[in-house]
Order: C-alpha cells, then sequence, then structure tokens
C-alpha cells in the first residue's frame, strides 16, 4: 500500500509559505516525484522554485558539479554525495530552502549489509547549513519514494520551526 505524504507536504508548503521562503529539489531516486508533490498543494506557486532529476552519476557531475572522486569514493547514494547535490542546486536555483535526495529503493545500485536496498539520504540545505539524513524503509519501491517524502517534508518543517527561518 503506498503512503499518503500529501498532508505533510501540504503542511511543509503551508510553513515554507507563510516564511515567504521557495524551495527547490535536486532529485536521484525520486526522480521528479518530489517536486510533483509540492506542486500539487495551494502554494505552489509561492514556493516551488524548481528541480532538477538528476538520476545518472553523470548529471550529479555535469550539472551540480559534484567531483567525481567524491562520487567514486562514496558512491551516487551516498551521504557525501547528497549534500554536494544539495550544495550545488543552490548555485543553480538559489531558492532559500534547498533538498537534495538519493538512495536505494531498487537493487542494483551500491546496497551493501551496511547499506540495505531500502536506504535513502536526502540533505536538506538551509541558511547555509546542510542538514542530512539517513533513512532505511522498507517496501516496495514506490513505497520507499513516499514514505521519503513524507520524510524530508516533516524534516523541512521541524527545521524551520527550530530556526525561526523568516
Amino acid at each position: 500500500m503506498m503512503h499518503d505524504y500529501q498532508p505533510e507536504v501540504e503542511a511543509c508548503s503551508e510553513a515554507l509559505a507563510t516564511r515567504k521562503l521557495t524551495i527547490a529539489f535536486a532529485e536521484s531516486a525520486s526522480a521528479g516525484k518530489l517536486a510533483y508533490a509540492f506542486s500539487q498543494t495551494q502554494q505552489s506557486g509561492q514556493v516551488l522554485k524548481g528541480g532538477l532529476v538528476c538520476y545518472d552519476a553523470c548529471i550529479k557531475e555535469d550539472l551540480l558539479k559534484v567531483p567525481k572522486l567524491l562520487i567514486d569514493t562514496f558512491t551516487p547514494e551516498s551521504a557525501e554525495v547528497t549534500r554536494e547535490m544539495a550544495t550545488g542546486l543552490q548555485q543553480i536555483m538559489n531558492a532559500e530552502v534547498v533538498v537534495s535526495v538519493t538512495g536505494l529503493p531498487t537493487p542494483g545500485g551500491s546496497e551493501t549489509p551496511d547499506k540495505p536496498v531500502g536506504t535513502m539520504f536526502y540533505c536538506i540545505w538551509l541558511a547555509g547549513q546542510t542538514h542530512d539524513y539517513r533513512e532505511v524503509f522498507e517496501g516496495s519501491p514506490g513505497e520507499v519514494i513516499d514514505l521519503t517524502i513524507t520524510h524530508i517534508a516533516r524534516s523541512v518543517t521541524r527545521l524551520l520551526e527550530q530556526t525561526g527561518n523568516t
């Protein structure tokens, strides 16, 4: 059964709009679904700056300027690469909040016993600081992505509340 992430996305979008902030996404594993979820909110025109689907590592390198050495050292699905994706996208889209996401919703990536299928990484860039997250979810690839979207929306909302960002 797919997880309904829309209530959390709505709350996050509202929190962004209240603070007059924009958000942008660099998406690998979620392949644009995160930006799509935010496009379905009432505040989308106010808050959604844009998104970049960078499923293949060469897009991460070419457009987001993630160093190939970093990808080769840590794998495309890692906290280190995800953080570089966020900082790279911030340079392109200049949103107040930038979220990047990578991970392993399906087999065939860089999974290991310590990083099983279902491991997702996301990074939130806010006010010049990066916040790294690693979650491991169970379920189908679609369920893993939906749970990731839920967690990202909750995390952004929580960070906005904690920082009192205006």
